[in-house]
């Protein structure tokens, strides 16, 4: 006897809806999608017990014809495709023709709908598999779904679904991304009768503000370019507004919401050198491409997706946002043309600190009656002499609050961004004064990433000068520390290092990089022998920024830094500016901690109460 039998049509239906339908969020994805697709303008969400007993989603699109309403309710029954074709370059946001159908299979479902030429609207329901009417209605124009008690006939799923805030959550960030990717549509959300969004109708930058807050758009930089048939564009959150978890990363493929592996590790990869490896950045990236060009129907829920060329849409993602974040003179093409100067072209790429706008800064000039000249005698500076690079200018947007500029604007524009020392507080921070106010720096942190862009720069280059060592540093060193500079010989030697066996037991440094002169010799030899036994060599191989060889370029950079309590002159502290202000992504260090912050004479002012 055969043991292989047909399921039942609604036990296939109720199946199915398990790869589409996971909890009232789910359906309200699927029905915001449908919305769109019928090109509304004006939805309108109702939830009740967060969208477990009722789901009412009510729109102004094309709407359904009478003819063809119980075919919606129907199985792989949709508009959008008719052939292989159409689904190898899919434009809609649904396509599958199984949303519906699922969603009937577990709750019980009504879907009324006027197209504009009908006299009325037309009702259909749907039960346990089985559909009524349609029949005559009362409606304005568009459609209005209702979903009533989600799960009643599969209580095995229902047990699973969590607390009516959790799933009301749930639904509130389907929303939010649906709306962020089509500002052009008006949105509103209620609860048990309570209004708690509603979007009007705006452009992407102001639909971000709206669903994210100013905080985030205080913190961000906009970013918008094209190659070829590819364009990203949207706003990539700066490392000081990193975030514990990644409830604030958004990214759209052709105005859909995904979860792609390549698209975060290339986000990952552009953040990597400015973020703390525990936070996660914050952004809002919206990625174009042609259709046939990346396929959509990997799963069903529609939240992954393959490219056809994933090696160009990776790179040119991570360099996108690398040139964004970098903040230098190739990124201005990305600030928000609110930045622009009145009667200039060039957008101005924008510095932040303390999550507030930052001072306009005029041309650096040599700081004379402040200190003496902002000259390059301060440690580590051989590198400026033998390597000439781009002079990256930090400028910034002008304060919000003109009150805060005390200074006359002919003043203000001979002042440089981050001003000019006054004084070295504790041994760790630089105290200085620009047109703006205060500025505090610390030393440590912003000669840590000014060397260390200026190895990865010598390094990809193959210009690290070594410094020979009048006397030796010689110490014991462990078995792996000998056997990896036994074998890392080369690698060492292309990073300006001499390191080599004295005895069984022993190694000499011999020479280090010029520009690590002074740093403590063995500790610095231990970091690197260890890193490059942990790494080994193939990170160091190639043009290529590697995550693991910068790791290990990002060491030298920190021993090779200033130290607390080392005292600089003015001139030492006024070179450090300069140099920050000629650096890439010189806002933090390479751990992702801030590296300056700004007190305006306004902030200064009302600590001390003045004018209250």
């Amino acid at each position: 006897m055969s043991s292989i039998h047909l399921l039942p049509d609604l036990l296939v239906s109720q199946i199915a809806a398990g790869e589409v339908v996971e909890r009232p969020a789910s359906a309200v994805k699927e029905l915001l999608e449908n919305s769109l697709d019928a090109g509304s303008r004006d939805i309108r969400l109702d939830l009740e017990e967060g969208g477990i007993k009722l789901i009412r989603l009510s729109d102004d699109g094309a709407g359904i014809d009478q003819d063809d309403l119980k075919l919606a309710l129907t199985r792989h029954a949709t508009s959008k495709i008719a052939s292989l074709d159409d689904l190898e370059r899919v434009a809609s946001l649904g396509f599958r023709g199984e949303a519906l159908a699922s969603i009937a299979s577990v709750a019980r479902l009504t879907l009324t709908s006027r197209v504009a030429e009908a006299t009325h609207a037309w009702k259909v329901g749907a039960l346990d598999g089985k559909l009524h009417g349609p029949e005559p209605a009362a409606l304005a124009r568009g459609t209005v779904v209702e979903v009533r008690d989600l799960f009643f006939n599969t209580p095995a799923r229902r047990k699973f679904l969590k607390s009516p805030p959790t799933e009301y959550a749930h639904c509130d960030e389907a929303l939010r991304r649906v709306a962020l990717a089509h500002p052009e549509c008006a949105f509103t959300l209620a609860h048990n009768g309570r209004i708690g969004k509603r979007l009007t109708v705006a452009d992407w930058q102001a639909r971000a503000l709206d669903i994210l807050g100013e905080d985030f758009a205080a913190a961000a930089r906009t970013l918008d370019e094209a190659a070829g048939p590819l364009r990203l564009y949207g706003l990539a959150g700066l490392p000081a507004y990193s975030r514990s978890g990644r409830d604030a990363q958004y990214l759209f493929v052709n105005g859909r919401f995904v979860r792609d592996k390549l698209l975060s590790h290339a986000v990952r990869e552009a953040y990597r050198d400015v973020l703390h490896h525990e936070r996660h950045p914050a952004y809002v990236l919206f990625l174009e491409l042609p259709p046939e060009g990346v396929d959509v129907n990997v799963h069903p829920a529609k939240t992954e997706v393959r490219f056809r060329d994933g090696r160009g849409v990776h790179q040119f993602v991570l360099h996108v946002l690398e040139r964004a974040l970098g903040g230098g003179r190739e990124s201005a093409a990305f600030t928000p043309t609110s930045l622009r100067r009145e009667g200039e072209g060039q957008a101005i790429p924008t510095l932040p600190f303390a999550g507030k706008p930052a001072p306009t800064a005029g041309r650096p000039l040599t700081p004379e009656g402040r200190g003496g000249t902002a000259s390059r005698s301060w440690p580590q500076q051989a590198l400026h002499a033998n390597e000439p690079a781009p002079y990256y200018r930090m400028v910034a947007e002008a304060l919000a609050d003109t009150s805060a500029i005390r200074n006359p604007q002919s003043e203000i524009s001979e002042i440089p961004l981050l001003g000019y020392a006054l004084a070295q507080l504790s041994g760790i921070y630089i105290l200085a004064e620009n047109a703006h106010g205060l500025i505090v720096v610390d030393m440590h942190a912003a000669h840590e990433r000014i060397l260390y862009e200026q190895i990865k720069t010598a390094f990809d280059a193959r210009t690290v000068a070594s410094q020979p060592l009048l006397i030796p540093v010689v110490f014991a060193a462990t078995g792996l520390e000998m056997v990896a500079a036994e074998e890392a010989g080369p690698a060492l030697a292309e990073m300006g290092f001499e390191i080599a066996p004295v005895s069984p037991t022993h190694l000499a440094l011999r020479a280090l990089p010029a520009m690590l002169k002074d740093a403590d010799g063995e500790r610095l030899a231990r970091e690197v022998l260890k890193d490059l036994h942990e790494f080994g060599l193939s990170g160091l191989k190639g043009g290529a920024m590697n995550a693991r060889r910068n790791e290990l370029l990002a060491t030298l950079a920190c021993h090779g830094a200033v130290r607390a309590n080392r005292k600089l002159t003015v001139p030492e502290m006024n070179a450090l500016l300069r140099d920050m202000e000629g650096t890439l992504r010189a806002d933090q260090c390479n751990h992702g901690r801030p590296t300056w912050f700004q007190l305006t004479l306004s902030d200064l002012d009302k600590l001390f109460m003045r004018g209250q």
